[in-house]
């Protein structure tokens, strides 16, 4: 559950395709999905948003993390 001051999934969704892909840098995806994060990652980096996303050109999977302001603190 998100808190009053954390931002909304439809945000940290927006906020995943804006991120280009890594490999061949399009903001094509076919397969996008935002969950809350885990407690573990929640505690450890701060992380509120875990997003999979997989590249519609290169087909490249990601995974980010974004936080409670909206800031990416991680992707891989």
């Amino acid at each position: 559950m998100t808190s009053k001051d954390e931002i909304t999934q439809e945000r940290a969704e927006r906020i995943a395709r804006s991120h280009a892909c890594e490999h061949c840098g399009e903001y094509s995806f076919k397969k996008l999905r935002v969950r809350p994060a885990s407690a573990t990652n929640r505690k450890a980096v701060g992380e509120v948003w875990h997003i999979s996303k997989t590249c519609g050109v290169c087909g490249m999977q990601h995974e980010i993390g974004i936080d409670a302001e909206g800031d990416i603190v991680y992707a891989a």
